[in-house]
């Protein structure tokens, strides 16, 4: 599932977001690229381990976790570090697959990816995700503030940026439930269940989903 979270950041977090990177030190983003993805990926990122990138990752971080829609779609378990990323004209990253498992001590999986847009999309052109689906390939440009959420099973693209400066924060989640499949079902039975409530309170129908949503994710859940 595809979902778009708009917006995720506040105005005033994003704003500290944009001035930190305004001054952050940027090196070659194929630093962190896998051993594939390094031919194909031309950008920057913020430099790791600094104070603006650990300020960056605190912001973007505390706005995640504090996302219902993130928590129903994602179930985090683990979350990966930020990467902060700069594109500027002429620099694209190429048709790639996540890696399965990320870290080092310890490991992760990546079941779940995650860009965040910091540019406003009429600054810059080119730059859309684009992501190759069983419809064929869809192309995300969203606005400055907003987050994508998709499944990191998908191979995927950073169109190249011709004009102007693009920047986004991703990074990859471990979810409790590893079933992208899995996932969806309990998305959308909490959906349900929740507008149900909201209309007519605690009644039987709602009980009886509750309790199916209860069940699945006793089945599905890793702790």
């Amino acid at each position: 599932m595809i979902v778009c979270i708009d917006p995720l950041l506040s105005p005033d977090d994003l704003g500290a977001l944009q001035s930190l990177l305004r001054t952050a030190d940027f090196v070659d983003g194929q630093g962190t690229a896998g051993t594939f993805a390094k031919p194909v990926k031309h950008n920057e990122q913020v430099k790791g381990q600094t104070d603006a990138a650990r300020t960056a990752d605190r912001i973007l971080r505390q706005a995640l976790l504090g996302h219902p829609l993130f928590q129903a779609l994602a179930r985090p378990r683990a979350m990966r570090p930020f990467l902060l990323s700069r594109y500027t004209a002429g620099m694209a990253y190429g048709w790639h697959t996540d890696n399965a498992v990320m870290g080092d001590h310890p490991l992760h999986r990546s079941d779940v990816s995650l860009t965040v847009f910091l540019s406003d999309p009429s600054t810059y052109t080119g730059g859309e995700l684009m992501l190759d689906t069983s419809l064929g390939p869809q192309t995300f440009k969203l606005a400055a503030g907003s987050a994508l959420v998709y499944p990191s099973t998908y191979l995927h693209q950073v169109t190249e940026v011709t004009e102007g400066v693009r920047l986004a924060a991703v990074t990859w989640v471990q979810s409790q439930v590893r079933s992208a499949h899995h996932r969806e079902i309990l998305f959308d039975l909490d959906t349900v269940r929740r507008s149900l409530f909201e209309k007519s309170g605690k009644t039987t129908e709602f009980d009886l989903l509750s309790k199916t949503h209860a069940n699945l994710l006793r089945q599905w859940v890793d702790v």
